[in-house]
């Protein structure tokens, strides 16, 4: 058996257009003009404060500390009022996880977005029962790429190696950083080329994962 963490974003999760529509809402309470998707999907990634960030430069609003820690909290607050009602999970991803379980696999979920917010989001779609481990963005007190929140998801399964399977960047980097084979799911958020972030294994329906897992050394 193996031990497999997700990360959630762009992975297990088509989340951006919730996250589109809360930061669009923040953007509306001050007056703002939307933002297209797409920009905001290339915000995604780096944890919420992050997020709130870049949109606050693309908008044009004055980048202080104080403005950043009110408008992180007005965009979790219009975010945990519905963080799932548009999103959806990727093609296959519930039957994987299905097979995975029925497979005897520790699962877990390793990702930036806060822990509360990731909790209510797994609950909505109806998969937090898959996962013996849960790890936010604020679980620790770093983020990915800092391989410490995939080790803590690895020690609280009681396992010490892992397949990483994300989309991004951000994920590559974290499984890179901590020694750990990543599988990356091609249909998500990342920037950069396949080819360019050193996956052991890539894949665009999560129907192919299983067969993926039982290839792998890992």
């Amino acid at each position: 058996m193996k031990t497999i963490v997700f990360d959630l974003d762009g992975t297990l999760v088509e989340s951006a257009p919730d996250i589109h529509d809360a930061a669009n809402k923040f953007l509306a309470d001050l007056g703002i003009a939307p933002l297209s998707i797409e920009t905001i999907i290339g915000f995604i990634g780096n944890g919420v404060p992050k997020l709130v960030e870049r949109v606050m430069k693309e908008a044009g609003i004055e980048q202080t500390d104080a403005k950043h820690t009110e408008l992180i909290a007005a965009f979790s607050a219009h975010y945990a009022v519905n963080p799932a009602t548009l999103s959806y999970l990727n093609k296959g991803a519930l039957s994987a996880l299905e097979t995975l379980r029925d497979a005897g696999h520790k699962m877990a979920v390793c990702t930036n977005k806060p822990y509360a917010l990731t909790l209510q989001v797994l609950k909505c779609l109806k998969i937090d029962g898959y996962f013996d481990a849960v790890i936010g963005g604020d679980s620790l007190e770093v983020k990915k790429p800092d391989p410490a929140p995939l080790f803590k998801a690895m020690e609280m399964l009681g396992q010490d190696a892992c397949i990483y399977v994300g989309d991004s960047e951000v994920d590559a980097q974290t499984a890179q950083n901590a020694k750990q084979p990543f599988f990356l799911f091609t249909d998500g958020y990342r920037k950069a080329a396949a080819e360019d972030l050193n996956a052991q294994a890539v894949f665009d329906d999560f129907a192919e994962l299983q067969g993926l897992i039982g290839k792998s050394d890992a």
